[in-house]
């Protein structure tokens, strides 16, 4: 069984707007038999923190094109993106690239 895990989240660039305009969440994921990864943080993100508009958040299984995902201050990219598995303390930032005009 995998311990409860607390991490930062954060979001930005206008994303916080989905999110009742507020930026930083800190929040603990309840313990679970495996491993959180990043695919069940952004289940659990749309189940638990997200408020309005989930399709201008994620698209499938993934965040939206035109939204930039730091894991600990690392593009995603780096980290396995949805494979990534989180660690306590970690720090998740969600910034939206897309601006309406």
């Amino acid at each position: 069984m995998a311990a409860p895990v607390a991490i930062h989240l954060e979001f930005g660039g206008g994303a916080e707007l989905l999110f009742n305009g507020v930026k930083e969440h800190d929040v603990t994921l309840p313990s679970q038999s495996e491993p959180w990864d990043m695919k069940q943080l952004l289940v659990w993100i749309q189940r638990n923190l997200l408020t309005e508009r989930p399709q201008f958040f994620v698209q499938g299984d993934s965040v939206r094109p035109g939204i930039l995902v730091l894991i600990n201050g690392a593009d995603w990219e780096l980290m396995g993106e949805l494979e990534y598995q989180l660690k306590d303390q970690d720090d998740i930032v969600f910034i939206s690239t897309l601006h309406g005009g």
